[in-house]
């Protein structure tokens, strides 16, 4: 699974880095960032609900 983070859309509400800390984190902005070498994957389940619950969706998934 293909994780990408559009940081442009992302308002730093810190949900990714709280439900799948081991893929997402938060820069020194505030922002999310996905961790490097966690881009192709990590912990489906988690990956998955912190996209859905991500208020802007700037996060994007690709099988």
């Amino acid at each position: 699974m293909r994780i990408s983070l559009d940081t442009d859309v992302c308002i730093g509400a810190g949900q990714c880095a709280l439900v799948a800390p081991d893929v997402f984190a938060q820069d020194d902005d505030g922002f999310g960032t996905v961790l490097p070498g966690r881009e192709d994957g990590g912990s489906g389940t988690l990956v998955r609900e912190a996209a859905r619950a991500c208020p802007v969706q700037a996060i994007t998934l690709d099988a």
